[in-house]
């Protein structure tokens, strides 16, 4: 059994805009973190499903880029909603988890792309390949917090 923790949270409210760094969000079921791109309906790959409304990657992945291909990334710049620590984000497709009281439902590998990679300017696809993150639905509305536990449900 493991519990993580929320590193840090991001949102874009434009597919190539910056990257704004917040101490809390509110998710909503459906939409998404209220104020980002995917929210806003302005994402690069928005499609109107589940699997669009939150992003997650691991700060381990992160540091590994790092480390083995000496690729530095900030945690932002990972475009991804979520940073977390201890979460072993791959074993959670499928699975259902909370964020603080929220309730998430891991949907699929967010694995990197030409994208990404384009808007970093950082060769990166190579080091995040199977450790991108992971997409996730919101199932329950409320607000997660940086330092907001992430545990397994039942």
């Amino acid at each position: 059994m493991w519990n993580g923790k929320v590193e840090s949270i991001h949102v874009a409210s434009a597919a190539i805009g910056p990257i704004q760094a917040l101490d809390h969000a509110i998710l909503i079921p459906g939409v998404g973190l209220e104020g980002d791109r995917y929210a806003l309906k302005q994402g690069t790959f928005f499609k109107p499903e589940p699997d669009f409304e939150l992003t997650l990657i691991e700060a381990e992945a992160i540091e590994a880029l790092q480390r083995e291909y000496n690729v530095e990334l900030a945690a932002g710049e990972a475009r991804r909603n979520i940073v977390t620590r201890d979460v072993p984000l791959n074993h959670l497709v499928g699975r259902e988890f909370t964020i603080g009281g929220v309730r998430i439902r891991g949907i699929r590998l967010c694995e990197p792309c030409d994208h990404l990679q384009r808007t970093t300017g950082k060769q990166l696809i190579k080091g995040l390949r199977h450790r991108g993150g992971l997409r996730a639905q919101i199932l329950t509305q409320g607000t997660i917090r940086v330092g907001d536990t992430i545990n397994p449900t039942a």
